[in-house]
């Protein structure tokens, strides 16, 4: 009833709430995507997005359809697999930034162990910073991190906004420094904070760094300070802070997937990874 190609050009559309950024991870036409998107709400019978000429957001309808989206894909792909008779195997590194610790990424992983037992799945986490400077040594093969929005490298999984967040109760003062809590360097929103108050010409002090995301959430549920962090990504028990505190504006952010190195024991992994977490990209930010 559904053809696979509409499926996975509705996932990118709904992954990145763009028409023209779906169609660059895609390598198509955005006449294309914009073909594929019809196509599937006249099989639908329902719109699945709602767009004008400034933005792109999924209607109730969407929303239902990743799911059934999600799982008609992985169920081709096993078809496909099963009836071609290739098995992936290899040593797969895979780094995935801070950013995922708390969202469901390991349901991915779970699933391409399920789908892909002979791969020996290594995973690193750490900074975005510190991944990128692995990949570029030849230490992964395949990363999952942020990227700065003039960064060409990787393939974009979806695109948000950097904002403050912080402990509800928190109340700053405007005429002491932000007190900051951050990821130690090379971070990279560490850095985006950094330069976003050196432009509004506003102090800051730094009172807490952790390489670890829980040890940053605890230090700003304690109240302790803000911090620069993805919109969707929230962790619970924190909250934006308003934009009548007059914080600078943070600006945009990719979370992109980059392969390292093509190592011939590790690429078909690799590939079948990244097809997986370009399938599910919308549960490591959607609650």
């Amino acid at each position: 009833m559904y053809d696979p190609a509409q499926l996975r050009t509705f996932l990118a559309v709904a992954q990145t709430l763009s028409f023209t950024r779906a169609a660059r991870r895609l390598g198509v036409r955005q006449s294309t995507v914009s073909q594929h998107v019809r196509r599937l709400e006249d099989a639908v019978g329902r719109p699945l997005f709602s767009r004008d000429t400034h933005s792109v957001a999924l209607t109730e309808d969407g929303e239902a359809m990743l799911g059934f989206a999600r799982r008609i894909l992985e169920v081709h792909e096993q078809a496909a697999a099963f009836f071609t008779g290739t098995r992936v195997r290899g040593r797969l590194r895979f780094g995935a930034s801070e950013d995922f610790v708390l969202t469901r990424l390991p349901e991915i992983l779970e699933a391409f162990r399920y789908e892909h037992p002979e791969v020996d799945l290594e995973l690193t986490v750490e900074l975005s910073g510190t991944l990128h400077e692995q990949l570029a040594a030849g230490k992964l093969d395949l990363v999952l991190a942020k990227r700065r929005p003039e960064d060409p490298r990787g393939q974009l999984v979806w695109h948000d906004r950097l904002v403050w967040i912080g402990a509800e109760r928190l109340r700053l003062d405007p005429d002491r420094p932000v007190p900051l809590i951050v990821y130690p360097p090379p971070g990279i929103s560490r850095a985006l904070a950094f330069e976003a108050l050196q432009r509004q010409g506003r102090p800051w002090r730094i009172v807490c760094t952790s390489g670890s995301l829980n040890g940053l959430i605890a230090a700003a549920r304690a109240g302790l300070g803000v911090m620069a962090h993805s919109r969707g990504l929230i962790p619970p028990g924190l909250v934006r802070v308003p934009d009548r505190v007059g914080l600078p504006e943070l600006g945009q952010v990719d979370f992109v997937l980059v392969h390292g190195r093509r190592r011939p024991s590790a690429q078909d992994a690799a590939d079948a990874l990244a097809a997986a977490i370009l399938a599910g990209g919308d549960r490591l930010h959607r609650r």
